[in-house]
């Protein structure tokens, strides 16, 4: 049986897991972030976090092939760094020099998203695919993307941005400076936003209440809820939020015509009255409609896993 430590790189946590090569995690551990601190001490503890998961999995550092890592930002895997990210506070560290320090394993590293992507592509919602697009619905809008069973990086090794398309250009201010990107509509947080005003154009509304039963807080999952209910303002909000997601969602199958497209994050679990409804926008929206085969939408298998999965075989990757 052979093993590989898969690295979940966060701003508050670092988790690392001990993958066997049937893609199961047989032992996890992890440690604090605590940014912002320098990056040698980030990657040393990325070290230590690696041999806590073996001991807790019961087997030496010198059982493991290799150690992948899945950082926020920027990661170039030829050179081994991570030239920036900004959650961290990294810019330009050897990050590959600084294991090896420790552990005198091979090093692999990619972006977060693209290591959930290849989670998910390896052992998850993707598998058996030869090309496929990850969405992640969180915060903001994340994405991977696999070419030919490769992670797609692009030049400069920051590909894979499909949350900052833009769908309107006159729309809501992103993030990332531009406006009416795919994010500020099809992330949780812009299901939040549009369901706080909403709510607050419409104070009979039943959207309104819950939102007030819970002093005030929007929450991701209030819009759906209150359109189970029947309620005509969280229907609008939930119409609103499909319909720019699969706006998005159609633009990224026009592009690169995935076997399949997964998407992930809390707001899949809306189930049905989400992904019914998404998938027959989508449906009409793609250039190929016409065709007798398309991409297949599903939803993602491996949830908080998936990164630690993909960190773990990026060595398959390169």
């Amino acid at each position: 049986m052979k093993y590989y430590i898969g690295i979940d790189l966060g701003g508050t946590n670092i988790k690392a897991g001990v993958v066997n090569e049937n893609f199961e995690i047989i032992a996890k551990a992890s440690v604090k972030t605590n940014c912002p601190r320098p990056a040698g001490e980030i990657c040393a503890d990325m070290a230590e976090v690696s041999l806590m998961a073996c001991r807790e999995a019961d087997i030496a550092i010198d059982d493991i092939e290799w150690i992948g890592i899945g950082t926020p930002g920027i990661a170039d895997n030829i050179n081994g760094t991570i030239p920036y990210a900004n959650n961290l506070g990294f810019k330009d560290v050897p990050v590959r020099k600084l294991i090896q320090q420790k552990i005198n394993k091979p090093v692999y590293v990619a972006n977060d998203a693209n290591a959930a992507a290849y989670g998910e592509f390896v052992a998850g919602s993707a598998k058996g695919a030869v090309n496929a697009v990850c969405i992640t619905l969180g915060t903001g809008v994340g994405a991977g993307i696999i070419v030919d069973g490769k992670i797609l990086t692009g030049s400069n090794f920051a590909g894979a941005e499909l949350g900052h398309t833009v769908l309107s250009v006159d729309g809501p201010q992103c993030t990332c400076g531009r406006k009416g990107c795919f994010e500020v509509y099809s992330s949780a947080t812009g299901l939040i936003r549009m369901t706080k005003e909403a709510a607050e154009a419409d104070p009979s509304s039943l959207l309104h209440r819950l939102c007030a039963e819970h002093d005030g807080t929007y929450s991701a999952r209030h819009a759906f809820m209150a359109m189970r209910e029947g309620d005509k303002a969280g229907k609008a909000v939930v119409d609103k939020y499909i319909k720019y997601l699969a706006a998005g969602i159609a633009n990224t199958i026009n592009i690169f015509q995935p076997d399949i497209l997964c998407i992930g994050g809390g707001v899949c679990n809306e189930g049905d009255p989400l992904i019914v409804p998404l998938k027959e926008l989508v449906a009409k929206e793609i250039y190929t409609r016409m065709l007798d085969k398309n991409t297949e939408i599903v939803i993602a298998q491996l949830g908080n896993d998936a990164g630690i999965i993909g960190a773990a075989f990026l060595g398959r990757s390169v």
